[in-house]
């Protein structure tokens, strides 16, 4: 142990700031041998041109954020015979009478004129009323369709916990009969009659025919959603105004829950499609995700993956994840198995690839701007 000079004072212990040159150690103090000297690492540079990052792994969207944006479970609603249904009814019922009595007269009119235009309009007069034979039976086979859904959706839901294996294989046979006109639920039908000698607990047999029947189904209603709200978001970026930009949603939500509810086995009519269509909407009305979803969208959107494209496409991305929103309520309400052995989908699934085409086609109207 050296001795220390005797006139100089022992230095006292005091605290230095990270900005403090004398924190720095001197040139002459030798660095401490007890760790290796690691070499500083240079900062990684961010190319200009970069894609935009997923939402998801953006650091100004939470995940609760992004969870608050997905719809609650919808459900379909009551059926009740109401003051505006018996009107409606009464009215209609009215309509096909007076119809009927001013083809009678057209009828009779001509025979007494010219017999053969009688018999022209009475083979009129006959394939029209075969033809709506036709789409009343059609409409009435849509309706118990979607009715054969929700009851399907409900049973399951409430037997998924306690089925016997019966009662599983049973609920199990009506869902595969009735996707079973889909060729994505082929592979997934043949592995469930590979299970019939096989005696499985009532919960797993359900959970594992979801994973069969729905997986395929949900993997292209994820797409079709997907591409329904690129459309969406590109037509709204080029619309000059926006009651175009209010009927283009439309339409796409009109296509996109036809398209989900045949998907699924569903196949609605005109008046069963309506009937789909006013629940989604009035699912969403109801639960406030319409009403709050535009703030709440650019609230979440604006400060992250919107705010670096230009304001129309900013508009078009959140159109395009309202359409999500649809979409994902669309699939509570077509499919005939809840959401349980399977992730329900979130807006996040969505998020990453609509600000990513985006991203994409806000970079070529870019490129086509430059002047040559």
């Amino acid at each position: 142990m050296s001795e220390r000079d005797p006139g100089t004072e022992p230095r006292k212990p005091r605290s230095f700031g990270m900005d403090d040159p004398a924190a720095k150690p001197s040139p002459d103090t030798p660095e401490p041998q007890d760790r290796p000297r690691q070499k500083p690492r240079k900062p990684a540079a961010i190319p200009v041109d970069a894609s935009l990052k997923m939402a998801q792994d953006d650091p100004f969207v939470a995940a609760s954020e992004l969870e608050a944006l997905t719809p609650p479970p919808a459900t379909a609603r009551p059926r009740r015979l109401t003051a505006g249904k018996v009107l409606m009814t009464s009215l209609g019922l009215l309509l096909a009478l007076a119809l009927g009595i001013w083809t009678d007269s057209l009828i009779r009119s001509l025979f007494e004129r010219v017999p053969w235009l009688g018999w022209v309009a009475s083979a009129a007069a006959a394939i029209a009323a075969l033809a709506l034979v036709v789409l009343v039976v059609k409409e009435i086979l849509g309706i118990r369709r979607l009715a054969k859904v929700a009851h399907l959706r409900e049973t399951v839901a409430a037997k998924s916990r306690s089925a016997t294996a019966k009662e599983a294989r049973s609920l199990t046979a009506e869902v595969s009969s009735l996707v079973s006109v889909n060729p994505l639920t082929a592979r997934g039908r043949r592995n469930l009659k590979a299970l019939d000698d096989e005696i499985i607990d009532g919960p797993h047999y359900l959970a594992f025919a979801e994973r069969e029947l729905m997986s395929p189904l949900d993997r292209q209603a994820r797409l079709l959603t997907v591409n329904a709200a690129k459309r969406v978001s590109v037509v709204t970026a080029v619309s000059p105004r926006a009651f175009v930009d209010l009927a283009y949603v439309g339409f796409e939500a009109v296509r996109l829950i036809r398209a989900l509810a045949e998907l699924y086995g569903g196949r609605p009519g005109t008046i069963g499609m309506i009937r789909l269509f006013r629940d989604v909407i009035a699912h969403l009305a109801v639960t406030g995700a319409i009403a709050a979803g535009d703030s709440l969208i650019q609230q979440v959107v604006g400060h992250g993956v919107a705010a670096k494209l230009s304001a129309r496409l900013g508009e078009g991305v959140i159109n395009g994840l309202m359409t999500a929103r649809i979409g994902i309520s669309a699939m509570d309400l077509c499919r005939p198995m809840p959401f349980a052995a399977l992730k329900r989908p979130g807006i996040g699934d969505f998020m990453a690839d609509i600000t990513n085409f985006a991203g994409n086609t806000d970079k070529s109207e870019a490129t086509s701007r430059k002047p040559l």
